[in-house]
């Protein structure tokens, strides 16, 4: 079966995830998929094989968002041919932990608001975990969540970066008509 692997290293408290409950959700991947997947729980070692190298390049995205923080089931949006997954990494723009925290505060936002907006707005998910903000979505609106994210780290103010994100919606709304 295997002419193609990848070798995915993957966060211990995440392994669960992946897995599932009773082996679930290993197990729909695989059969959606059409691949094996291997599972270190010691080591956070994950290696995927498959024949088809689009499909295995999915399944290793999905697995590399379920470990940085997504719910199994937004991962699998990754397998419909027009989405994508981009990782911030966020310690590309800190030097210290406190800026950090600071970072990851203002695109979260208070009770999550600038993370539901900024969602709403581009049409994607978003998902903070450890050092990185993990996006899925279609590749114009990640694209889009991105420039949005940075912007708030380098110091945007909120409303500036929701009103670009609205003009940037009506401009694809004005597109499709």
């Amino acid at each position: 079966m295997a002419e193609y692997s990848y070798d995915i290293k993957i966060p211990k408290e995440r392994i669960a995830v992946l897995i599932g409950k009773n082996g679930e959700i290993k197990k729909r991947i695989e059969e959606e998929t059409h691949t094996k997947i291997i599972i270190d729980s010691k080591e956070g070692d994950v290696i995927v094989e498959g024949e088809d190298p689009l499909t295995l390049f999915s399944t290793r995205d999905m697995i590399k968002a379920i470990a940085r923080g997504f719910n199994p089931d937004i991962a699998n949006l990754l397998l419909k041919q027009d989405y994508t997954l981009e990782l911030v990494e966020l310690k590309e723009f800190v030097k210290t932990p406190a800026q950090l925290i600071r970072i990851k505060g203002r695109i979260i936002g208070k009770d999550g608001k600038a993370r539901k907006v900024i969602e709403g707005l581009t049409e994607t998910y978003i998902c903070i975990f450890g050092k990185t903000v993990g996006l899925i979505g279609l590749g114009e609106d990640v694209s889009n969540a991105r420039r949005a994210i940075e912007s708030l780290i380098a110091g945007s103010t909120h409303a500036n970066v929701y009103k670009w994100l609205e003009k940037k919606k009506r401009d694809k709304r004005m597109q499709a008509i």
